[in-house]
């Protein structure tokens, strides 16, 4: 019995297995452009909502890990080392899902960045555009008016 986990670790590596699997299938859903701030807001709370989740799991993954340790020094070799793989195989999906959620939240935050100064830099552009629209539909100065002439030839 002493090489048995408690019914608990199989509980815990279920529920962060099931974690683990409905996360990847969040993180893998193809990334499409996105021209919509507002969508990409909503996109970013639910990447940081998941980094939450992470957190949250973190401590049952330590569970395991500590489990196993214990199971280790019980438990005939053969044993233990099949708990220790089971665990192994789970911590590299973990660390692989950290580091993609880390790396999807910092694209997504620099896309959004992007698509601000773009949006910033089209106002800006709308506007010098209305100005340009006015000054071309003003009327041209008489031939005579040297001085009008030369404000209007720095305008342009």
């Amino acid at each position: 019995f002493d090489s048995l986990p408690p019914a608990h670790y199989k509980e815990t590596m279920n529920t962060v297995l099931v974690w683990i699997q409905q996360s990847e299938t969040k993180l893998s859903m193809p990334q499409v452009a996105i021209a919509e701030y507002e969508i990409m807001e909503q996109r970013l709370r639910e990447f940081k909502a998941l980094q939450s989740s992470l957190q949250e799991q973190q401590k049952g993954l330590n569970y395991l890990s500590t489990t196993v340790e214990d199971l280790s020094r019980k438990a005939p070799a053969e044993v233990s080392q099949s708990y220790r793989s089971e665990v192994e195989v789970i911590l590299g999906r973990w660390k692989k899902l950290s580091a993609q959620l880390v790396e999807h939240c910092q694209k997504l935050e620099e896309r959004m960045t992007k698509l601000q100064r773009f949006q910033n830099d089209i106002k800006t552009l709308k506007k010098w555009m209305a100005e340009v629209d006015v000054f071309l539909k003003e009327e041209w100065p008489a031939l005579g008016d040297s001085e009008a002439l030369e404000k209007q030839l720095e305008q342009c």
